[in-house]
């Protein structure tokens, strides 16, 4: 290559519209090699230098880290892995965001009293907040030994998903419910329904795959707004739990199912946090049970009459 074909690193700089320290810092990190030095030792590019300092601006002015850069510069196939790897950060990052908003909000939009409050339990939390707080809760809460697809399945379904865009109520559901699984004791043995003790006779594995299959046929009856009633969703119910103590589903059985389903400890608090950071749109397991609950209830009041 002559002589003439080559730029030095002002006249690189000057055609690239950026500065010579620019160049340079390019430069040192290996991103714009030189293709030879001068006589009086002075760096000289070949043509081609432009182009690849354009790229590396256009690269850059996306916020892109120097490393990503390099990866892209010298693999041919790295840049749909790194625009990948910026979106999943830069989707974090906003969501973090939207979510440090609606925690403003709630301490802009309260008394004074009420912001104690709320600065202790968004202090408690993570930031962006997350779920695992709530997955500790339930493999504290379910009865030993389950199946691990089960305790999996189970937590899939107990624990909301975070909207990416909460509203400053969502935010202030979801740190109560964070404070109210981070409690001491709670999800100990300690007041756990009856079905969770297996001297009691239970099988907690084989009830809880029935109450899934119960609440998922429930669901429908509660989109819809529909009273508790008799029923495909009541039978799958009750079946689950005189499957699990190896009982039959008579009159008397249900009877007793729905006075012990009366007494047994819960849980309320958590699921009606739940509805409110996951919204009207999908029931929880929480409310699919008090409907089930309620149409045995109703069932067995109706057969005593």
């Amino acid at each position: 290559m002559s002589s003439d074909a080559m730029l030095s690193i002002g006249e690189l700089a000057e055609h690239a519209g950026v500065t010579v320290k620019t160049v340079r810092f390019y430069s040192d990190r290996g991103l714009l090699p030189e293709a030879v030095r001068s006589v009086g030792g002075h760096r000289r590019y070949g043509p081609e230098a432009l182009d690849r300092l354009r790229l590396i601006r256009s690269l850059r002015t996306l916020d892109l880290p120097v490393p990503d850069v390099g990866r892209i510069l010298d693999q041919e196939d790295a840049l749909e892995d790194v625009i990948a790897e910026q979106l999943r950060e830069l989707g974090s990052r906003l969501a973090a965001l939207r979510w440090q908003e609606a925690a403003l909000h709630l301490l802009q939009d309260c008394t004074p009293e009420e912001r104690a409050e709320r600065l202790r339990l968004i202090g408690a939390m993570s930031a962006p907040p997350n779920t695992a707080a709530l997955a500790r809760f339930w493999r504290r809460w379910l009865p030993p030994r389950l199946p691990s697809r089960l305790v999996s399945a189970i937590i899939e379904q107990a624990v909301p998903q975070l909207p990416e865009g909460p509203t400053p109520a969502q935010a202030l559901a979801f740190a109560r419910l964070h404070a109210f699984v981070s409690a001491p004791c709670v999800g100990t043995d300690r007041g756990q329904p009856a079905a969770h003790r297996s001297d009691g006779g239970y099988r907690p594995a084989v009830l809880y795959d029935g109450l899934g299959e119960a609440y998922a046929l429930a669901s429908p009856e509660l989109r819809a707004h529909r009273p508790p009633r008799e029923g495909e969703a009541l039978d799958c119910f009750v079946s689950a739990y005189a499957r699990s103590c190896g009982m039959r589903d008579t009159p008397t059985f249900r009877h007793r199912l729905s006075a012990q389903l009366v007494a047994d400890p819960r849980i309320d608090h958590y699921w009606q946090l739940t509805a409110e950071v996951s919204g009207p749109s999908e029931p929880t397991p929480g409310a699919a049970h008090d409907w089930l609950c309620a149409a045995l209830e109703a069932q067995t009041v109706r057969s005593a009459d």
